[in-house]
């Protein structure tokens, strides 16, 4: 069975094709700059595919429509093709980023389902419009079964006490705000790798898991189920990120409209787009942040520092309501790949029973490794995300 999968961004268009067959992945590829006056689509076949190569080019695409068209091109063009038509493709699976409480699993889309998923565009109002925009489009391309998996659908089993805000209970029953969590997909896919890896069925294991990107989150997970995540009824919420804030205290928001003079679309900018690391030194990306570091610069230590620091805080109210904690796993661009947040974020945390080997942890991870220390009482795991696969199995699963 051929999986397309799909994550429709506002401006752009990410895809995967997998043989679930073969468990190959054909080809992958990125569309950017949608509706902007020059985009650029990138597209790589994998060695063992019908023909590997890569692409890239550089052409307008005026909408997502055009941007699919051209991906379907592409995918089964002549000479770019690794299948001979769209006819090949046995279902499509789409990353949803905003499930609400009316979508909690994955979910084969018809007309109802699409719009539950628009109704559920005031809670994610950057993210969900694309989300459909991409469904839209697929589903008149593709005269095959479209699957839904929803960012927030693995954190559902956090209890009330978990998800819901300290507000008027009136506003939870009317406009939904409580909190959600993202990342689900990849928390759900390095939770069950971890459990392979400790030799046990997830619902016998405890972890924290560590989503580090230019986005992170973190969740507490119990028994194999979410109990508790940063992020909250928006993506703005928990860790200090690239450049979202993370937890501040919100009394800052109506000091910032009336002392600095900004609307509340200015505030939603500046905490959104301008916060984080890069609001501490300037710079969102953690190896420029390093190399900054190395030439003395003190406000990108401080970045470093803040970001381990409030990783430090949740991991200690992580294992509170975790019970013992069977493994720490790192997972995601800085997870994966930077061995000097790891290892300062493990720095401490022997009285916790989490005991990093340094030599374990050198390097870039491109399998999933554990990095802990002999005698540590809890695995240290770096797990490498694979989003697009846990789609394509969710969809795999569904349709069987």
């Amino acid at each position: 069975m051929k999986i397309f999968v799909i994550n429709s961004g506002s401006s752009s268009l990410k895809y995967q094709l997998l043989d679930m067959d073969s468990s190959l992945v054909m080809t992958t590829g990125l569309v950017e700059r949608i509706g902007e006056a020059m985009g650029k689509v990138e597209q790589k076949n994998w060695p063992g595919s019908a023909r590997e190569q890569e692409i890239r080019e550089e052409r307008p695409f005026s909408d997502h429509r055009e941007a699919m068209m051209t991906v379907v091109e592409l995918v089964t063009g002549q000479d770019t093709g690794v299948i001979a038509s769209r006819d090949d493709i046995d279902a499509v699976g789409h990353r949803v980023v905003q499930g609400g409480e009316c979508l909690l699993h994955t979910t084969r889309i018809d007309d109802e389902v699409v719009e539950k998923i628009r109704s559920n565009c005031p809670l994610s109002p950057l993210h969900n419009p694309a989300n459909l925009v991409g469904i839209e489009v697929a589903r008149e391309l593709f005269a095959v079964p479209q699957v839904a998996i929803f960012d927030t659908q693995f954190h559902q089993t956090m209890p009330p006490e978990a998800f819901m805000y300290p507000l008027p209970y009136d506003l939870y029953k009317e406009l939904k705000i409580r909190r959600y969590g993202f990342h689900g997909t990849s928390h759900r896919y390095v939770s069950q790798q971890a459990a392979q890896m400790l030799n046990k069925s997830p619902d016998q294991i405890n972890l924290v898991t560590l989503h580090l990107g230019n986005g992170s989150s973190m969740a507490a997970i119990r028994h194999g189920q979410c109990i508790d995540t940063t992020m909250g009824m928006t993506p703005l919420a928990g860790l200090m990120m690239g450049t979202r804030c993370g937890d501040i205290d919100p009394a800052i928001i109506p000091f910032l409209m009336r002392e600095k003079g900004l609307s509340k679309e200015g505030v939603d900018a500046l905490l959104n787009k301008e916060s984080g690391l890069k609001g501490i030194c300037g710079m969102n990306d953690m190896r420029d942040i390093h190399a900054a570091i190395a030439q003395g610069d003190k406000r990108a230590a401080l970045a470093l520092n803040m970001f381990v620091y409030g990783i430090k805080k949740y991991i200690g109210a992580y294992l509170a309501i975790t019970g013992p904690l069977d493994a720490l796993v790192f997972t995601a661009g800085i997870g994966e790949n930077d061995d000097v947040v790891r290892r300062q974020v493990c720095s401490g945390l022997e009285h916790l029973g989490i005991v990093i080997d340094l030599d374990k942890n050198t390097g870039r991870k491109k399998i999933a490794t554990a990095v802990q220390a002999d005698g540590s009482q809890v695995a240290i795991f770096v797990i490498p995300t694979n989003e697009e696969l846990a789609i394509a199995q969710e969809t795999l699963t569904l349709l069987s």
